[in-house]
């Protein structure tokens, strides 16, 4: 009985904060929408190019884009082709805009999983060394780093990778997307690395925090007293500590 209705407690929290999701991305599609429409310019004139249009030239693009319609018509029929999944064409490429994005998805998810798992595999088990041996030499080096990289701006660190291991070393490509899966993903390392430095910092302090707020707690002083092993106390103690850690995770696989 009690695990039914923890199943429709969680089921009903998950479908509030879906419904409060869609209403955000609603009311803010709204007030983009309308910041658009409130912008000064002619967007007929600037969809006509730099060229000087014509009046005929400009009623069809009015007429093409529903420029000629009332605000609020225009908004619910761009929200009817958004639910259609029509984002409409590029303006710059005349190309659909949802062509645009299916043909960036593949790569875009491979560089964010490459940096995710970079991410994760280095800054975690630093975090929890740092950690256990709080106020060392390792410590206090790695923690001066992760102040760097959370300071230093991806687009910096990228140039920096470029001239050092792209073009004063020669080991890694400095453009393109390579051909093949394998070329693809060693021409994705500097990018996943670059993205990785800046989450890793993050990631780090957050795990060095949770395992140090872990180490304090009064069941690591029992175990270390019944004499167990420092490996078996740093298994309990990351144990406890995975809830922030897999949170924050999260949110950095959502922010890449």
């Amino acid at each position: 009985m009690a695990s039914r209705f923890a199943r429709g407690t969680l089921a009903r929290f998950v479908v509030i904060r879906l419904a409060a999701t869609l209403v955000l991305l609603l009311v803010l599609s709204f007030v983009v929408f309308g910041l658009l429409h409130l912008a000064p310019g002619d967007p007929a004139r600037n969809l006509a190019g730099p060229r000087e249009p014509t009046p005929e030239l400009l009623a069809s693009i009015r007429q093409q884009y529903h420029l000629d319609r009332p605000f609020i018509t225009q908004y619910f029929l761009w929200l009817g082709q958004v639910f259609q999944w029509d984002f409409g064409e590029s303006i710059r490429s005349g190309i659909t805009v949802t062509s645009e994005l299916a043909s960036r998805a593949r790569l875009t998810f491979e560089l964010a999983l490459m940096a995710f798992v970079l991410t994760i595999g280095v800054a975690v088990p630093m975090g929890v060394r740092a950690a256990w041996r709080a106020g060392s030499a390792f410590d206090r080096g790695v923690s001066f780093l992760s102040i760097v990289g959370v300071g230093a701006p991806s687009y910096a660190i990228g140039l920096v990778l470029l001239y050092l291991f792209g073009v004063w070393v020669e080991v890694f490509p400095v453009y393109g997307i390579g051909d093949g899966f394998l070329d693809e993903l060693w021409h994705l390392v500097l990018p996943a690395i670059t993205l990785a430095i800046g989450m890793g910092a993050l990631v780090f302090k957050l795990t060095r925090t949770a395992v140090l707020g872990e180490l304090e707690q009064d069941y690591v002083t029992f175990a270390r007293s019944r004499g167990l092993p420092d490996r078996t106390v740093r298994r309990l103690v990351l144990r406890n500590a995975l809830i922030p850690i897999v949170t924050s995770s999260g949110l950095v696989f959502a922010f890449l």
